[in-house]
């Protein structure tokens, strides 16, 4: 249960998620092992074997663009493979996972041998100052994962419902009212929440499901900005990146796309961060009270080591024709693990936290934080972590043991 007498709890006033796409932990993340040992990342000796069985060793190669190109397949079968090395069916006594079918996944998208290995790359926290920054001055998940072993739209929607209405693929039309969104929660219980998606040209994933009923719950990332600077920000923010490269509409120029999906430029991702943390971080009215969190929506198919665990079945079930796969899927274990950081002047430099989180854990921890007892929510969210407890620093941290990051 929360501490409220913390007082980093007792004046929080607005919690702002940032999701970012398709990277693992171990890609973004995994260097600062060598920094922290209490990190779980990479050891230089994590290997996974080709498709001619040879064993590929992790390298600190990463590229910001142009090297997971095409794209690493992260749908249902193919991270099904990544996770478990091509043991397909539950009634395997050999199923387990073994976190070692990330090459021959890759091998599959191009039958390029040398090409696959590219998806044992990952990034030195030299070339990902802000993420690698926050991560080690803030504090760390070391356990955060997907909500399941499948792409962005079902995993998504678990960071807004709490369960994917048992969907597991990039289907976008599986909105039913049996669970509110964590927006209308808040709103029913006179808060203020927005879901800021980046513009017009790249607009939220979840339109089609919100908008029915609540076109007031969006804003631009512009408006978040703005709300920034006028001390008007939510109780609640959700933050969308820009998903595409595109024209900017007043005509100054084309914006880049800022989410980090392969093969989008990973530098973009890092000034986008800097940008959303840097509107809190200046702000006197807004940094004492303000939580963000930083996470990603799934790996992506690229490698991590960690094998994910099992979890409470949310309550649906897909069949074999929706996974892919020769067995049904319950709901009952997790996605690959991505990166997560939580900011906050309340929270101490080189904080790891291990617990286990995935994205139900936001709006458990919305509703716990703001609304209280709420019954009506799935059964996996119901039992996720939250995580505002890690603001438990009985001062604030001086301005100056807080990093800043410069606007582009």
């Amino acid at each position: 249960m929360l501490n409220r007498t913390l007082p980093g709890i007792q004046g929080l006033k607005h919690i702002v998620v940032l999701m970012m796409e398709n990277r693992s932990f171990d890609h973004m993340l995994g260097a600062l092992h060598s920094r922290n040992p209490a990190i779980d990342g990479l050891t230089g000796a994590q290997t996974n074997p080709d498709s001619t069985g040879v064993p590929v060793t992790v390298a600190p190669n990463a590229a910001y663009q142009s090297q997971l190109d095409p794209d690493p397949d992260h749908h249902f079968p193919a991270v099904d493979l990544q996770i478990f090395g091509g043991t397909t069916t539950a009634q395997d006594a050999n199923r387990l996972p073994n976190m070692q079918g990330f090459v021959k996944s890759y091998a599959n998208v191009q039958h390029n041998l040398a090409h696959s290995h590219l998806i044992m790359n990952y990034f030195t926290p030299e070339k990902l100052p802000v993420l690698t920054t926050l991560a080690t001055q803030f504090a760390v998940f070391n356990r955060w994962f997907a909500s399941i072993p499948g792409p962005t739209l079902c995993n998504r929607a678990f960071a807004h419902y709490g369960t994917s209405f048992g969907q597991v693929s990039m289907d976008i039309f599986y909105w039913n009212k049996q669970y509110k969104s964590i927006y209308e929660r808040l709103n029913a219980a006179g808060h203020t929440t927005r879901l800021y998606y980046y513009d017009e040209a790249s607009s939220s994933l979840e339109v089609v499901n919100l908008l029915q009923d609540q076109p007031a719950l969006f804003g631009t990332f512009q408006d978040f900005l703005d709300a920034c600077n006028r001390n008007k920000l939510p109780e609640y923010s959700f933050i969308e990146p820009n998903y595409t490269d595109h024209d900017a509409p007043d005509g100054s120029g084309e914006l880049i796309a800022s989410d980090q999906h392969p093969d989008h430029d990973v530098r973009a991702g890092e000034q986008f961060i800097a940008t959303v943390y840097n509107a809190i971080r200046n702000n006197p009215n807004l940094w004492p009270n303000t939580a963000l969190l930083i996470v990603y929506d799934e790996h992506g198919g690229i490698y991590d080591h960690v094998p994910p665990p099992a979890c409470l079945p949310d309550g649906f079930v897909a069949q074999p024709k929706d996974t892919g796969t020769p067995d049904p899927f319950h709901f009952d274990r997790l996605g690959v693990r991505v990166p997560a950081v939580l900011v906050s002047p309340w929270v101490a430099a080189n904080t790891v936290i291990n617990e286990v989180f995935e994205h139900s854990s936001i709006p458990a921890t919305m509703t716990d934080y703001f609304i209280g007892a709420y019954n009506n929510r799935s059964p996996r969210e119901i039992a996720a972590n939250t995580f505002l407890g890690y603001l438990n620093q009985p001062t604030i941290r001086a301005e100056s043991d807080c990093p800043t990051f410069k606007n582009s």
